[in-house]
């Protein structure tokens, strides 16, 4: 893991197109900004975990999930 460290109104950026931004920081929280692209899906830990979970829902075990459990 790559740990950066950066001040209000300072950004970091991925690739060629993703732009975080810390836009506050208030006690232990920090509010930002993400400025990607469209086709870049942008979600919090939890609800993208949510989400996989959703999709998963309804899917067929495979033959190992079966067998030994999923790991």
């Amino acid at each position: 893991m790559l740990i950066l460290t950066r001040r209000v109104g300072e950004t970091i950026v991925i690739g060629d197109d993703v732009k975080i931004t810390v836009l506050g920081v208030k006690g232990n929280q920090v509010r930002i900004g993400v400025n990607a692209p469209k086709s870049v899906s942008v979600h919090r830990e939890e609800i993208f975990n949510r989400i996989q979970q959703e999709n998963n829902v309804g899917q067929p075990k495979t033959a190992d999930e079966d067998t030994f459990g999923n790991r």
